[in-house]
């Protein structure tokens, strides 16, 4: 099925989708790799994107091209694949590539564009969110390891820090004032901040399985926030 040029370029860029002709990643490094192989524009069948920037559009007709979904977040976002992320610099490159991509710029152009759009900003916006919360940022970056925790917070903890996390339950049940609140908001916060750290480490030293542990903790904690911000709407 893939074979001759199209197969050459899926082992350098990875498997494609099927039925998605001219898919090709957004950045450049896969470009350089493949040399001058580059995919068809779908739109004027002209010459792939250029080396160089982000390849969002087809030199020569300036048609919007399909996102590549194999590409990673990080990659995406232009960040370094690491737990420490500059939060600073990942909001500027999701406002670029929002001005470069949101479907409000491509109202009058053409449906296909108008999909690829769609495509495009739902990609940006889930990595953005994605990568902005410690959390969620380490799980996806342990996934990208090859290793995920179960749904749920069932996974295997010691009784220490299950007895711990069920007496911060027990104090918000309980908590009645703002003060309480603000108290038990304060000790989640540090909690979360010093597991924050330490699966910073476990990355740095490669140790997943610590870094799974660390991060199964910090979904507990995370648990306790949305029961924290439950209480704090008004009935």
């Amino acid at each position: 099925m893939w074979g001759g040029r199209t197969g050459a370029l899926l082992r350098v860029w990875g498997l494609w989708p099927a039925g998605v002709r001219g898919r090709r990643p957004l950045g450049c490094n896969a470009a350089s790799l493949a040399g001058n192989n580059s995919p068809q524009c779908w739109n004027c069948g002209g010459p792939g994107v250029p080396k160089r920037g982000d390849g969002f559009f087809c030199p020569q007709c300036r048609a919007l091209q399909p996102p590549d979904l194999t590409r990673d977040y990080f990659s995406l976002m232009d960040c370094n694949r690491a737990f420490g992320v500059d939060t600073a610099k990942l909001q500027n490159r999701y406002q670029q590539l929002q001005r470069l991509v949101h479907p409000d710029f491509f109202s009058q152009r053409s449906q296909t564009e108008k999909d690829f759009s769609e495509k495009h900003a739902t990609l940006v916006n889930d990595a953005y969110k994605t990568l902005l919360a410690p959390l969620s940022r380490g799980l996806y970056l342990l996934k990208l390891h090859g290793v995920e925790i179960p749904e749920g917070t069932d996974y295997a903890m010691d009784q220490q820090f299950l007895m711990e996390i069920m007496e911060i339950n027990e104090k918000l049940a309980e908590a009645q004032s703002e003060a309480a609140m603000k108290e038990i908001e304060s000790i989640v916060r540090a909690k979360q901040k010093e597991l924050s750290d330490n699966v910073s480490k476990a990355f740095e030293q490669d140790d997943f399985e610590k870094a799974k542990e660390i991060l199964t903790k910090m979904r507990y904690f995370s648990n306790v926030e949305e029961k924290i911000k439950l209480k704090k709407i008004p009935l």
